[in-house]
């Protein structure tokens, strides 16, 4: 394409869409099918420019161009309660509901390996040796131990505060992080199981099993259950990178990391009432069977939340992304 040519036969469309976007008063119907039309074949200019001739100049002058012209024909909108409303009835259990295929399969074979490798460690006394020394095993797993006092350690709030963060933190690592490849969400993972295989261990091998699982599974089931929809979203967001399918890489990763991003904020809210749970029930005087009754009550609610009113929605349509008008403009391929 010669360049020369196709500025001197466009220039006087781009000017033209420029005055009408700098015009001080509102514009007639005329203009503003006009202004529209204009838009239109500026970003697909645009396209043909950056595909066959790029310049820096005239590309970076179309870009913004289009850029201006597509928040006047668009407008802007404010985010209201009822699109948080929305976002939490529809969005993101529609976002968990569709990446299943993910973190169910995350979720049974992490649970599967924290269970042998738990196996592993409390069936060989070397390699509990290997962990720590007898004393320390001791203080550990003891009555009244560090696994005991640890949920009790400090006051219920500010360890609820602390446990909410903490989880917070590595779902957003594990959704973030997943667009390298998988890798850092592998290896997220893999610590996380490691840490529940240790406690399964060493417990098991002292003969108070039962009294981990009291302490574990009231909050457990819940958070883990987030940390396994942020891992497997995240690997998700990874294999997108390496197989985008019929979409573009660009735009396929695109609209994964915006629901990854709408993910982090839902998951953050259902990891703060797990940490609630495990800041005010775990350590409760409740008895067992009530602590892990609300554990699973509250894994039950989580999972009817995702299969009906995300299936729902997921089934309407809706993926957890931006609607089509808030999402940035995909301009044309060339031929």
């Amino acid at each position: 394409m010669d360049l020369d040519v196709f500025v001197t036969a466009h220039r006087t469309e781009w000017d033209r869409l420029d005055h009408l976007l700098h015009r001080g008063r509102r514009l007639t119907g005329a203009e503003a099918d006009e202004l529209v039309a204009l838009y239109q074949r500026t970003a697909t200019h645009l396209s043909l420019i950056r595909s066959s001739a790029p310049d820096p100049l005239l590309t970076a002058r179309l870009t913004q161009l289009v850029a201006r012209a597509r928040s006047t024909v668009t407008g802007t909108r404010k985010a209201s309660w009822r699109d948080a409303a929305r976002f939490l009835s529809a969005g993101f259990p529609a976002a968990v509901y569709r990446s299943r295929h993910w973190w169910v399969p995350t979720a049974v074979l992490s649970t599967l390996l924290a269970a042998l490798i738990g196996w592993w460690i409390g069936t060989h006394p070397e390699v509990q040796s290997a962990i720590a020394a007898p004393d320390d095993l001791r203080r550990l797993t003891a009555p009244g131990g560090e696994y005991e006092s640890y949920y009790s350690s400090h006051p219920a709030a500010s360890f609820a505060a602390q446990v909410w963060t903490n989880n917070a933190r590595a779902a957003a690592m594990c959704l973030v992080l997943g667009a390298f490849l998988c890798i850092p969400v592998l290896y997220i993972l893999f610590v996380n199981v490691l840490n529940l295989a240790v406690g399964i261990g060493l417990m098991s091998s002292a003969g108070r099993l039962d009294v981990f699982l009291g302490l574990v599974l009231p909050h457990g089931l819940l958070e883990l259950t987030a940390v396994f929809v942020a891992a497997g979203t995240g690997l998700r967001l990874g294999w997108t990178v390496i197989d985008p399918g019929p979409q573009t890489r660009r735009s396929a990763l695109a609209q994964q990391g915006r629901a990854a991003i709408g993910m982090a904020i839902g998951l953050a809210l259902v990891l703060f009432i797990s940490g609630l749970i495990e800041g005010f029930v775990t350590p409760s005087g409740l008895p067992t069977w009530a602590r892990i009754f609300i554990g699973i009550a509250a894994e039950l609610a989580f999972l009817a939340y995702v299969y009906i009113l995300g299936g729902r929605a997921a089934r309407a349509g809706d993926t957890g992304d931006l609607d089509v008008g808030e999402r940035s403009a995909e301009l044309p391929s060339a031929a």
